[in-house]
């Protein structure tokens, strides 16, 4: 098959980003498809491009890289006039590239335009990747406020879903949204995935030295309000008061928080809160493998509830315990299976409460890893959900 796919964030490895569209394609092309992904520059990608379009080959797989910088240290206005700019672009591809197959992965929902031109200009079958439930995410979160471009945001999603032969989804809960909306029946869940390679086996690289003598809690990924940054801060204070100086709470990552967040670690005198700079993937592997626990935060919001963090995966990869306050499917998925805790997002006792019992009790952290451990090699390895998706991508292609 030719797959054409619209995603604005690719990365390898080498980046700081979920690497899920580059380990799927990679595999698509071992599988003998052409595939093209027409993609943007993000911060924390390690794609760049020197001229305004340039054409790449990254282990076979093509890419298209418009040179639109997308960092979410933006504004959201600027922020907005780089997804308007990427889709705009993105519809000459829409119109010009051969495909049996057109993938558009949303957030942002403004990847309809090319998903559009691609299914009804040119007739292509259409796949629709949704990572994250827009524009439901982006109102609930106050990103967009305007009635009527919230009006207009719905129309775009409804309409994209409904041109669609199938709706993949990074989660069962966000198929179920989907279905209760829309009663489509067109709806796969496949969730983000482990790279055993790289996350389930030992990796040597240098680690600060506070993982000699601390028992370290690691967050990786953007610092933000979404996620709940402020959060773990409150826990480091909640870890002071408590005398626990053995732990540490180390965030590996960049975001808008960042800058306020190292102002009041400095005014409060912490030591117990460590902002680590953006590490690729490598690196960053040994730092989880090494963790007491990973930390999954986000803010307590319903529509949070649907998320799919790659970062949860590569945990349970890694064989490390997972602390994260969502109440959808993860929590469920998590109690079944007991890898990890589901606490409160707005109250940092809990979550001090859970690193304090896996700091005493590290049989129990060890028994959660290894649980977490076999189900990544079971259910998440990437192979195994690259060839679902493939699946679905064949079934829209003779639908």
């Amino acid at each position: 098959m030719k797959i054409v796919y619209f995603y604005q964030y690719f990365t390898t490895p080498k980046g700081s980003y979920g690497t899920r569209v580059y380990e799927f394609t990679r595999k698509w092309v071992e599988a003998g498809h052409d595939v093209t992904v027409v993609t943007s520059i993000y911060a924390k990608s390690d794609i760049r491009a020197t001229r305004f379009i340039e054409d790449q080959v990254i282990d076979g797989v093509k890419l298209k890289v418009l040179n639109i910088t997308i960092d979410n240290k933006q504004s959201i206005l600027k922020r907005i006039w780089t997804f308007v700019q990427y889709s705009v672009l993105s519809s000459w591809y829409a119109l010009t590239m051969p495909a049996d197959v057109v993938i558009a992965s949303s957030g942002p929902i403004t990847v309809g335009l090319p998903a559009l031109v691609a299914r009804y200009i040119r007739g292509r079958k259409l796949v629709f990747e949704v990572r994250d439930l827009w524009p439901e995410a982006a109102i609930d979160l106050g990103v967009i406020r305007n009635k009527t471009i919230q009006k207009l945001a719905f129309w775009l999603e409804r309409t994209c879903y409904k041109a669609s032969s199938r709706i993949v989804t990074l989660s069962p809960g966000m198929s179920d949204n989907i279905e209760a909306r829309f009663h489509l029946g067109t709806t796969v869940s496949v969730p983000n995935s482990a790279n055993i390679e790289l996350f389930g086996k030992p990796v040597e690289a240098s680690l600060p030295a506070l993982f000699a003598d601390k028992k370290v809690a690691l967050y990786s990924g953007n610092i933000g309000s979404v996620n709940n940054s402020e959060l773990l801060f409150k826990a480091a204070i909640e870890l002071k008061r408590r005398g626990r100086h053995d732990i540490v709470i180390l965030m590996v990552g960049d975001g808008q928080l960042r800058e306020k967040l190292a102002a009041d670690v400095q005014a409060e005198g912490l030591d117990n809160f460590i902002l680590h700079g953006l590490v690729p993937k490598r690196t960053l592997a040994a730092y989880v493998q090494h963790a007491l626990v990973s930390l999954v935060p986000l803010k307590g919001t319903p529509i949070l509830d649907t998320s799919s963090p790659n970062k949860l995966f590569e945990s349970m990869a890694a064989g490390v315990p997972v602390i994260q306050n969502t109440r959808g499917w993860i929590k469920t998925f998590l109690d079944e299976h007991a890898c990890g805790f589901t606490v409160d997002p707005d109250d940092p006792t809990e979550i001090v409460d859970v690193m304090i019992r896996l700091a005493d009790d590290p049989a129990l952290g060890k028994s959660m890893g290894e649980k977490g451990r076999a189900l990544a090699f079971a259910e998440f390895d990437k192979d195994i959900l690259s060839k679902r998706m493939l699946q679905a991508l064949e079934e829209a292609a003779k639908s």
